[in-house]
């Protein structure tokens, strides 16, 4: 992983032929490629070979001991504790149990986890293994986004190298440890990003969501116990147990260990994916990222992704990047996919796109969600059509609210959130556009 150490006292993302990127997606590379070889010569599988090594390695109860320690918290939008996750899994189960990577990353805004897994995938790789020697997997699956398959294929490329050199297969590096890993690849369903959802389509069948309970640490894929983390906390994983949980810590917060990738995108002057510090103040991370493009005026932020409520400028410079933070904002962080927009944007037009969004991709398994979706859409479409009515914002706050906590699964509250905190924060420029016929911002 990258040098934390080093990070720190510098506080500047890594700039790689133009892109703003960051450490960890290259580990300070400076052009160096991504195979077995550099890794190695990174530090890389020597947590692995720490954990397994014959003369006092780290049993699993140490190992899950030690991220429950670093209080890393799930990457892919929950933020659910990594430690605790791994502990419901039974690890005396008598049948097969599978540990799943969840690359399938198509929430808006987000584009971390493709270049994890296409600049420094064998950070992915020997954090599943860890994960899997701990929980007593032996078998796993990472389920990468369909609309990728450039991603696809280099992860194939670095379990093809894995193997040969003995990271993973059959009694890895001499222990009595085995784990197959392989890659699967989807098909561009952003339901699939919902966990039960990529269980189903693992398993062949249509991406929808399954009703919960039972959870996959008891009824996973294909029935049996499943664990299920993002690409990204998998890839924290090894500099976790080279260095130990309480370092890790010590980098973010009380509750938020470690470094978060952030996806920036929208109206900056540096788009791109920077790895800072949880706890690290917005607008550090904004100035990382150039500052609002053109000189102009900051207006509004979704801190992480589209599915996020949005946050007026005004929150959003007071807050820090950290879950807890930004909860208490009112919004969430999510999968860390940071849209900024400035003082040209249309909030009733943003709005509509979000909302087109979502009535594309619900599953239309639950009649809220497939029918309250579309409702939303063509709601807001006919206000920033000049035809909107005096009661279309509390119709839209009841259609949100019908909607919310009424589906199997959580797209029904990404739909409906993204519209309540709209209304909310940006009331007025709804209101001028019903009442004027046209938007207060010419978008």
């Amino acid at each position: 992983m990258l040098d934390l150490t080093k990070f720190q006292s510098t506080g500047a993302e890594t700039c790689f032929h133009g892109r703003h990127i960051s450490p960890q997606i290259y580990d300070g590379l400076n052009g160096k490629n991504w195979s077995i070889k550099d890794y190695e010569a990174r530090g890389g599988y020597e947590a692995l070979k720490k954990i397994l090594a014959a003369d006092g390695g780290m049993t699993p109860d140490q190992v899950i001991a030690e991220v429950k320690t670093s209080a890393l918290r799930g990457r892919g939008g929950a933020g659910f504790p990594t430690g605790l996750k791994w502990s419901f899994m039974p690890r005396q189960f008598p049948g097969a149990k599978y540990l799943v990577c969840n690359s399938d990353e198509g929430e808006p805004g987000t584009c971390k986890d493709r270049d994890l897994l296409m600049f420094n995938p064998h950070q992915v790789i020997e954090g599943m293994a860890i994960a899997a020697y701990a929980m007593g997997i032996s078998v796993g699956y990472n389920y990468i986004h369909g609309e990728i398959f450039e991603v696809y294929e280099r992860f194939e490329a670095a379990l093809q190298e894995a193997r040969a050199a003995g990271y993973l297969g059959d009694k890895i590096l001499g222990s009595n440890f085995s784990f197959q890993l392989h890659g699967h690849h989807g098909f561009g369903a952003y339901i699939c990003g919902e966990e039960t959802a990529l269980l189903e389509s693992l398993e062949g069948k249509k991406g929808q969501p399954r009703f919960k309970p039972p959870f996959p640490a008891s009824f996973g894929l294909y029935g049996k116990p499943t664990t299920i983390n993002n690409t990204e906390t998998f890839a924290a994983v090894p500099w976790i147990i080279r260095n130990g949980g309480q370092a890790y810590l010590e980098i973010g917060k009380p509750n938020n260990g470690g470094t978060k990738l952030f996806s920036v995108s929208g109206d900056v002057e540096r788009p791109g994916n920077y790895e800072i510090p949880l706890g690290t103040p917005f607008s550090k991370l904004l100035e990382l990222a150039g500052g609002v493009r053109k000189g102009r005026t900051l207006k509004a932020v979704i801190p992480g992704g589209s599915s996020a409520p949005v946050l007026p400028a005004e929150v959003m410079m007071n807050c820090t990047m950290d879950y807890d933070s930004i909860a208490k904002a009112g919004s969430m962080l999510g999968s860390g996919a940071v849209i900024v927009m400035d003082d040209s944007r249309c909030m009733v037009k943003s709005l509509m796109r979000l909302s087109y969004f979502y009535t594309h991709e619900s599953c239309g398994q639950c009649t809220p969600c497939r029918e309250g979706t579309g409702w939303m859409h063509r709601v807001i479409e006919r206000i920033y059509a000049g035809e909107g009515r005096a009661d279309d914002l509390d119709l839209l706050n009841s259609v949100a609210d019908n909607i919310q906590g009424r589906t199997i699964c959580a797209l029904g509250d990404a739909a409906a959130m993204p519209v309540r905190a709209m209304i909310k924060h940006f009331k007025h420029e709804f209101v001028h556009l019903i009442e004027h016929k046209k938007p207060l911002v010419a978008a």
